[in-house]
């Protein structure tokens, strides 16, 4: 583990400005780190030479003084993220040496702003999952361990790869995808910093699709800082994305340390969950202190339609789901399984070339959409959906301006220790994120503490349409009072 890995975003580009370590160092050491690092099954490609040649590209114009906003940082990306020449499977069999000709509009954001791309990180599979174990390429391990045992543990999912690779220091920041609580959930259970951005702030194009009314880009990162620093590239206007949205952006970097006094921080009591630990309670009580010592009024909210979220989310997101998932069929691109016949190749290359989560999650939506049963649950769950959407209008209509929650109901769980149980209970860590998406609000999850067991946790902040600012705003109070939480290494 280098000196020059544990720093942050921050830290790296003042570093670069004085002179104290080159870009072509920084990426050394992270490709080293990364190299050591395998264990963890974070990374399903590397790109070393590409990594380098970018590097020595950053050197050359901070040499010049002509250093972009990200200048030299090594970043690790999702693997649904398409990037040109570089493999993007969405850590799936169907889309085996798939290597796209085009490049995603956020990670063209990234590389236009001076950044570094180290590789292609795990996923589950699709991005359907909330552990990072339906993956192709096997489970990604959290870099946390519990109370000293040796027992792998999950980093959450789906953007666990992009999770654990942050926290292991294996890359400076990574890129992530929300759709139910992706970004958000993973970092809690890794101990770093995580944001959903509002639906529309960053394209989705070049993003393989999971569901599209409710799939976001976000960014994962060590701090609130960095990720303020990564989201202001990450996010843009796209004429190619037609759920784009032409909002301003915030100097986002510039509201983290703003102080957040005479703010109304909503406590909502539906989130106060039957059966929820007691540890999560001390948290979140904890947060609100936190809050309530720097000024902040802290305000109890009723949200009533949260109880509907997660099982109008599992309606509506299998459902777009199984209609985007109905180009692979082995005839352009990906795998394909010989048949009999055009059917028969269909057939067995989608037997084949997807796993359990994705088949079922296929077959709950095919259902939900299918003649006779569209009203039934569909339709049924997008007025469900509206209803969530107004109780958040209504919060913030009475003067709310950020709302603070849990960001998962538990800590990290162990590896195969929910998804062959039962596959209900996995989904129930979404519960307290899923409205978030249903909204289409913005959310961040930033480190509070840790368990009984030395296991982090995190708390979320909900803010307005497009007011990622207050996040950050926000997000800094937490982080300052918490503090920093980094894994004893083992791996």
């Amino acid at each position: 583990m280098s000196e020059l890995t544990r720093k942050t975003i921050a830290e790296l580009r003042d570093g670069y400005a004085s002179g104290a370590f080159s870009a072509t160092e920084v990426t050394g050491d992270y490709l080293a780190a990364m190299e050591a690092g395998r264990a963890l099954n974070a990374y399903v490609a590397e790109t070393p030479d590409m990594a380098l040649t970018m590097a020595a590209d950053s050197d050359a114009r901070i040499a010049s003084g002509e250093a972009r906003p990200l200048e030299g940082v090594p970043l690790g990306i999702k693997d649904l993220f398409c990037t040109e020449g570089v493999h993007a499977q969405a850590a799936s069999h169907i889309l085996d040496g798939f290597r796209p000709t085009y490049e995603s509009t956020v990670t063209s954001n990234l590389w236009a702003d001076g950044a570094v791309m180290l590789g292609k990180l795990n996923m589950d599979e699709f991005a359907m999952g909330s552990s990072n174990e339906t993956s192709c390429y096997g489970p990604v391990v959290n870099p946390w361990r519990s109370g000293g045992s040796n027992a792998p543990l999950v980093p959450g999912g789906s953007s666990g790869g992009s999770a654990t690779a942050v926290a292991a220091e294996l890359c400076a920041g990574a890129t992530g995808t929300d759709t139910g609580g992706s970004i958000r959930q993973p970092a809690a259970f890794t101990g770093i910093v995580g944001v959903k951005p509002t639906y529309g702030r960053c394209s989705r194009w070049g993003i393989i699709a999971f569901a599209s009314s409710l799939d976001q880009a976000g960014p994962l990162a060590r701090t609130v800082r960095d990720s303020a620093i990564l989201m202001r590239s990450m996010a843009s206007v796209d004429e190619k994305d037609t759920t784009s949205a032409d909002v301003p952006l915030g100097d986002y970097e510039a509201a983290v340390g703003e102080s957040v006094r005479g703010l109304r921080i909503g406590i909502p009591s539906e989130y106060r969950m039957d059966g929820m630990p007691h540890v999560i309670e001390t948290i979140w009580e904890q947060g609100k202190s936190w809050l309530r010592d720097a000024g902040a009024e802290i305000v109890d909210i009723s949200l009533p339609h949260t109880k509907y979220a997660l099982p109008a989310y599992y309606i509506v997101a299998p459902a777009e789901a199984s209609s985007n998932l109905a180009r692979y069929d082995g005839v352009r691109y990906g795998l394909r399984v010989p048949g009999d016949d055009i059917i028969s190749m269909y057939e067995k290359t989608r037997a084949e070339g997807f796993g359990t989560e994705v088949k079922r999650r296929v077959l709950i939506g095919t259902y939900v959409l299918s003649a006779g049963y569209y009203d039934a649950y569909y339709l049924r769950a997008q007025k469900v959906r509206a209803l969530i959407k107004r109780d958040f209008e209504t919060a913030f209509d009475d003067g709310v301006d950020a709302i603070l929650t849990p960001a998962t109901p538990t800590a990290a769980f162990g590896v195969a220790s929910k998804t062959l149980s039962s596959p209900i209970e996995m989904y129930l860590n979404d519960i307290f994120t899923v409205t978030v998406n249903m909204a289409g609000l913005p959310g961040i999850a930033v480190p509070a503490g840790l368990d009984d067991d030395g296991l982090p946790l995190g708390l979320q902040v909900i803010g307005r349409p497009f007011d990622e600012a207050m996040l950050f705003r926000v997000g800094q109070v937490i982080e300052e009072a918490a503090g920093r939480f980094t894994p004893e290494r083992w791996w």
